[in-house]
């Protein structure tokens, strides 16, 4: 029998209109952004998959919390809305807010990371490694070794090896571990999702050895879809319930709240320690603002909360994980290589197979991404090695196995029309590969540099030949 098909869980109240710039007009752009589309202004942008950090559109309750923001600069109403929310989903004792992301990120690595340290984690993500590394540590990749290869099809690509955890144990000892930085999914691997099992066992064994483990629980809903998905015994229970299982698992997270909670800014650091969790109030009031606001504005702490409880609802999560797949579906019949399975919030393109005639120092994956723009206006995102940066100590570019372009799909705010743009877009590009140049670097800043590297064709001003 045909599977039925199925529409949007929401109905649209407000839209905003696309810029439809012609070719020309998108190739002046793009020389204009030094061919990085973190540098093109969104007004130049049809369709905008450069990422799904703040690009979420909220919801009628959540535009209704707003107006009941408690901007108190001290025992804001709005924080104790927030702080009832995270406690009562993802089950942790401690709450402090945070602007975003980073902000958490940078507070937990001040707290734990010291010189000489290492932390072991299932794939690197580029800030989470960068507050490390500025704080003295080292990153270690303890993901299975299947994550690195685009085209294996496993359930759960995100998981830790365990093995490689323990050798990391034995060979620099526990006390020089200061937490597993357990990401959930993981962004760098495809948006891969870790195993409800995977989480107990590394849990159970840092237990052993005194480590702490510490979600990076940006699109945590979505790995608990695919736990409901794909783990046995999950299949009948609520992705609500199956969270809170996951959080159980833990010691403490960083949260992005500009994913998985469905807002447009604001973050969180969560934790079970007590002590921890006084020296997080201390050094929030330094970076952030106080610990009842942390950088956000009392009515984003209340449509945070909002968007909190709107994210464990099945449908809403059943819908977007289906709708990146939708996407993805059309290019893996069309014989586009992609890494597989897709993932819970992107499609990522494998570009050393789609510019198979390009080295990794020329840019593959940015050039790919600059050619999507110059084709049809879709912004995607580099995730190669650009992203990966360069050896703290050799000064070398590291150089990951996996070379992507990350097409991001933000939450509830396009259809699946949209979708369809963006494949055509994709495979057109796929027919004339061989035409695509590579690129080289203008400008390299010191941290980060993907977000605001320059770069030029290798030879002419024509990107596609």
């Amino acid at each position: 029998m045909r599977e039925r098909r199925t529409a949007e869980p929401y109905k649209i109240k407000t839209v905003e209109p696309l810029a439809m710039l012609d070719e020309n007009e998108r190739k002046e752009a793009l020389e204009k952004a030094g061919y990085n589309t973190f540098l093109l202004n969104s007004q130049d942008v049809y369709i905008d998959l450069l990422t799904d950090s703040g690009t979420n559109a909220m919801s009628d309750k959540q535009w209704s919390a707003l107006m009941m923001g408690d901007e108190a600069y001290a025992g804001s109403k709005s924080w104790y809305k927030l702080e009832e929310a995270v406690r009562e989903i993802y089950g942790y004792k401690y709450v402090l807010p945070t602007h975003q992301g980073r902000g958490a990120e940078n507070l937990l690595s001040q707290m734990k990371v010291n010189p000489g340290d290492y932390v072991p984690g299932n794939m690197y993500f580029t800030t989470t490694r960068a507050h490390q590394e500025m704080n003295g540590g080292t990153f270690v990749d303890v993901i299975i070794d299947e994550a690195h290869d685009s085209q294996v099809e496993l359930d759960f690509k995100g998981n830790v090896d365990l093995d490689k955890l323990k050798r990391l144990i034995d060979e620099v000892g526990a006390d020089k571990i200061p937490y597993v930085c357990l990401a959930v999914t993981v962004n760098m691997a495809g948006g891969q999702p870790v195993s409800m099992k995977n989480m107990r066992d590394v849990y159970e064994l840092c237990q052993q050895h005194g480590i702490d483990v510490m979600y990076d629980a940006t699109r945590c809903v979505e790995n608990a879809y695919f736990i409901q998905e794909r783990e046995a015994g999950y299949a009948d229970v609520p992705v609500k319930k199956i969270l809170k299982e996951m959080f159980s698992y833990s010691d403490g997270c960083t949260m992005s709240g500009k994913k998985d909670c469905l807002v447009n800014i604001g973050g969180f650091l969560a934790m079970n320690d007590e002590d921890l969790y006084t020296r997080s109030r201390e050094l929030v009031v330094v970076y952030e603002g106080m610990p009842t606001y942390g950088g956000m504005a009392g009515r984003d702490m209340e449509a945070m909360a909002q968007g909190i409880y709107e994210s464990v609802d099945d449908n809403y999560i059943k819908h977007r994980i289906h709708q990146v797949r939708y996407l993805g579906d059309q290019l893996i019949e069309a014989g586009i290589p992609i890494v597989r399975p897709v993932g819970g919030h992107a499609i990522f393109l494998d570009a050393r197979e789609f510019l198979p005639h390009l080295e990794q120092e020329q840019f593959a994956s940015q050039a790919l991404a600059a050619a999507l723009y110059l084709d049809s206006g879709v912004r995607s995102m580099e995730r190669g090695i650009v992203s990966a940066g360069r050896n703290k100590e050799t000064g070398e570019h590291n150089r990951p196995k996996l070379e992507m372009v990350r097409l991001t799909i933000p939450r509830r705010v396009y259809t699946d029309n949209h979708m369809d743009v963006v494949a055509d877009s994709v495979i057109s590009l796929y027919e004339k590969r061989d035409q695509i140049q590579g690129l080289k670097m203008d400008y390299e800043p010191p941290t980060l540099r993907f977000f605001n590297a320059r770069f030029s064709p290798l030879s002419g001003n024509d990107l596609i030949k």
